[in-house]
């Protein structure tokens, strides 16, 4: 087995002990739009790089085609991904209402760039900057128990205001 499979594995068994993992105040950046406006839905249907390999581009979403969660507006890039989304909104919002998965871990809340990211165990965590990614990656079975540990005290603090460092969004809102 390899490390990326080891690592894996080990991280769905840490989130299977783990409860939903937002609730609070979604990280919302200069666009307006929750996960500055990518479709969430889209990351499920895109192939996952190994760790330490950069993930593929989410689509942008559609400002004409929205559904609003978590005290939020989500865009879309299609009818069919918002109607996935209204059914089971949990399944894709990401993790710590879009704040740094790692971030979390160290006990704080920061932006999450969208297009840092991953699926673990089905559910969506976004990272900071590339190199935040690489810390998170060295151990990410160990970083989800930190970070689930530390939401719930985290989650009734207000939402990150902060900008996303190093980054502006791919594409504007359709």
């Amino acid at each position: 087995m390899n490390r990326f499979t080891l690592t894996l594995a080990a991280a769905a068994t840490a989130l299977s002990f783990t409860s939903a993992a937002f609730a609070g105040e979604q990280y919302i950046d200069e666009t307006g739009f929750a996960v500055s406006g990518y479709d969430v839905v889209s990351y499920f249907s895109l192939d996952q790089n190994p760790v330490g390999e950069a993930q593929p581009a989410p689509t942008q979403g559609n400002k004409s085609i929205t559904a609003d969660y978590n005290g939020s507006t989500f865009a879309f890039s299609s009818e069919a991904n918002r109607d996935l989304f209204t059914a089971d909104p949990a399944k894709y919002a990401p993790q710590y209402d879009g704040h740094c998965a790692y971030g979390v871990a160290k006990g704080g809340k920061v932006p999450g760039n969208p297009t840092l990211w991953r699926i673990l165990d089905g559910k969506l965590y976004l990272n900071i900057t590339k190199n935040v990614v690489g810390f998170w990656e060295e151990d990410i079975p160990g970083n989800l128990e930190l970070s689930t540990a530390n939401w719930g005290d985290l989650d009734p603090k207000p939402a990150s205001e902060a900008t996303i460092p190093q980054w502006s969004s791919a594409a504007p809102l359709e």
